[in-house]
Parts: structure tokens; C-alpha cells; sequence
């Protein structure tokens, strides 16, 4: 934890210092406090600190919510779109730019957004129902984020110029560019308070690995942990969604990444997964400010291109450590045959605790592995 602390922190100072106009640590620190107006404090004051901010909460907020997600539902392809937050905060914004709100009034973009994830969760929970099971919640979301998909689509296919369809899709592209302290004002409540609420379920978590019905009689209040979840994914992700756009894989890879070392624990994989993913959405950032290219690369579209290979070796990984998980055992079972066939014939084998030797996570994950196309542990 303490490196991913010093990560994340390197990852801030480093946003705050690299761009293309080069400032050395020094004249950074410098500049945050001083009330002297030249240019190296405009930059670092009203450029880039909103900027560096925005990316480390956003960052923390999609890696936070991706693992409370992918622990309750105990899937590891869920992320934080999995509920249809995502797609109804896009929808929202795209419809003030389609009705041309953004235009008139610079807020309409950032509330619209917000607005939108509001009314879609709330529809969400109408058609899940208020005792509604996992499978149902995760039915709803698909259908809800399917629908926000199609009614994006609609706006874009319907927009009254080409200069209002390059806005939508430059806008759902993701980006940090251009944000001021007015969108780290709008979206920093929301994200703080999302951000909270999810941090609360560690422990109901830790215990859903055991399933629902085990968890239950260990005194966990289902209901409540879904509806903390909901409103902590909803206010998060949303706001974050309506300052920046649409960035993906942040919230599916990290997780995936950091598991290994927390031991597969939730509890202490949320907090993990909120520094690692405010470390990677930071760089980010500082990666898409300095390639050279005429026109500035959006951050969801860098994401994904470091995402998809990242998620790729994470799934060989897991492959690979399954596959040896099982060429151990089917050794281990041979081994016992000839053990129990010398037995027999009244032979002794003398041989060393071959159980030590094959890990029993190993064993577990394996079994998890042959029953299922999907195993998270």
C-alpha cells in the first residue's frame, strides 16, 4: 500500500511538472503558494493543478468502483459501467449538446451529465425492484446502459449539423483537457461522497466471497450493502462521467492488476485499486500531453490502447497459473496411485508430503476453474 501511495504521489507532482512547457519541481511547489500572477503560475494554478486533480479523483473513483463491483457480484468482467451509470451520464450530456443547453450555458453540460446517471439508476432500481437479487440488478443495468447506448446513438445520427456530431463524439471520447476548478467544484462533492460510501463495504465484501447466504448469516445486511454500493458507484462514476466523459478500462484493468498482491482480499483491494487507478488515469494524462500529434490524443482513447494488451497478459497470467495448477494435481494423483499400488503389494514409499507441495489456493482456484468457465477467487 505504501507504494502505491508513493506512486500516486509521484504521479500528481509529475502531472503538475511535465507538459509542454517544462517546470521543474521546485518552481511547482513555488508557484501552488505564490500570489504573484506570471505565467509559470497561471499554468500550474489554472491549468494544470484543476486539471492533475480531476484525473486523480476520476482515476480513484473508476478503479474504486470497479473492484466494489467486481467483489459483489463476485464477476470479474464487471466494472463500473456495469449498472448503466456510465451510458445514462453520456446520454445525459450528449442531449444538452444535441439541444444545444451546452451552448447557452456552460453548466448545462456537467449537470446534464449528472442528471442523466440520477434518472437511469433510478429507472434501473424500478425495474430490479426494491428486494431485488444480484442477477436481477445486473439484468436491469445491461438493459439500462443498452438503451442509453442506443438513445446516444440516435442523437448522433439525428444531429441537426456535423459540427454538433463532432462535439458529441470529441465529448465521449474522454478528456481532461480544458477543465477549470469550476468542474473540480461540481464533481469533487459527488466524488468524495461516492468515493466514502463504497470504502464502507470492505468487510460486507470480504464476506460475499463466501456467498450471499453465508454472508447473511454472518450478519450482513444485504440490502443495505446493495443500495451503499448503487448511490456510491451512482454519485461517483456519474459525476465523473459529466466532467470528463467516458474512460474505460481503468476501473476493469486495475483491479485485475492488483489483486495478486492483496491476497484477493475486497477489503483491502478497494483502497488498492482507488491509488492505482488515480496513479494510471494521472499518467495518462501526462502521456496524452506529450505525444506529438497535431490535435491532443483523448484520454479514453489512450486508456483503451493500454488497456486492452494490459487485460490480455492479466488473462494468459491467470491461464497460465491455472494450466500448472493442473498439470500439479494430475501429478499429485498419479503419485498417489503408484503409492496406493505399492500398498497394496505390501512395498513401503517413502517419499516427502507431496499435499505441502501443491498449494491448497491452488487446489481451490482449480476446482473453481473446472466448474466454471469464470473463477474469481
Amino acid at each position: 500500500m505504501m507504494t502505491l501511495t508513493l506512486l500516486a504521489s509521484a504521479a500528481l507532482i509529475c502531472s503538475l511538472s511535465v507538459g509542454p512547457a517544462g517546470i521543474d519541481v521546485l518552481t511547482v511547489f513555488k508557484s501552488l503558494f505564490s500570489s504573484e500572477s506570471n505565467a509559470t503560475q497561471i499554468i500550474v494554478q489554472e491549468i494544470r493543478l484543476p486539471r492533475a486533480i480531476l484525473g486523480f479523483a476520476i482515476g480513484a473513483t473508476l478503479g474504486l468502483c470497479g473492484a466494489a463491483l467486481q467483489g459483489y457480484v463476485r464477476n470479474p468482467l464487471a466494472e463500473p459501467g456495469l449498472i448503466g451509470v456510465s451510458s445514462s451520464a453520456a446520454l445525459g450530456a450528449v442531449l444538452t449538446i444535441y439541444f444545444g443547453a451546452s451552448a447557452v450555458y456552460a453548466w448545462a453540460l456537467p449537470i446534464g451529465g449528472m442528471l442523466g446517471a440520477s434518472i437511469g439508476v433510478a429507472v434501473m432500481l424500478l425495474i430490479a425492484g426494491r428486494e431485488s437479487s444480484t442477477l436481477s440488478l445486473i439484468l436491469a443495468g445491461v438493459a439500462i446502459s443498452t438503451l442509453a447506448g442506443a438513445l446516444t446513438a440516435l442523437a448522433l445520427n439525428l444531429a441537426p449539423d456535423p459540427f454538433a456530431s463532432l462535439e458529441i463524439v470529441f465529448w465521449l471520447l474522454g478528456s481532461l483537457a480544458n477543465r477549470s476548478f469550476d468542474h473540480v467544484w461540481l464533481a469533487g462533492p459527488f466524488v468524495l461522497v461516492g468515493i466514502l460510501l463504497v470504502l464502507t463495504l470492505g468487510r460486507a465484501l470480504d464476506a460475499l466471497t463466501l456467498g450471499e447466504d453465508t454472508a447473511s448469516t454472518l450478519g450482513v445486511d444485504l440490502r443495505s450493502v446493495r443500495l451503499r454500493l448503487i448511490f456510491g458507484v451512482t454519485a461517483s462514476v456519474g459525476a465523473a462521467t459529466a466532467v470528463a466523459g467516458t474512460i474505460g478500462f481503468v476501473g476493469l484493468v486495475v483491479p485485475h492488476l492488483l489483486r495478486p498482491f492483496v491476497e484477493h482480499r475486497p477489503s483491502l483491494l478497494l483502497p488498492a485499486s482507488a491509488l492505482g487507478g488515480a496513479a494510471l488515469l494521472t499518467l495518462s494524462d501526462v502521456a496524452v500531453r506529450l505525444l506529438s500529434f497535431n490535435i491532443e490524443l483523448k484520454l479514453g482513447v489512450f486508456t483503451a490502447l493500454i488497456g486492452t494488451p494490459i487485460f490480455l497478459w492479466v488473462v494468459l497470467r491467470m491461464r497460465s497459473q491455472y494450466l500448472w495448477a493442473f498439470y500439479r494435481l494430475q501429478i499429485l494423483k498419479l503419485f498417489e496411485a503408484v503409492k496406493l499400488f505399492f500398498r497394496a503389494h505390501h512395498f513401503q514409499l517413502k517419499t516427502v508430503n507431496w499435499l505441502d507441495w501443491l498449494d491448497p489456493t491452488a487446489q481451490v482456484k482449480l476446482h473453481c476453474f473446472v466448474r466454471s468457465s469464470v473463477c474469481f477467487p
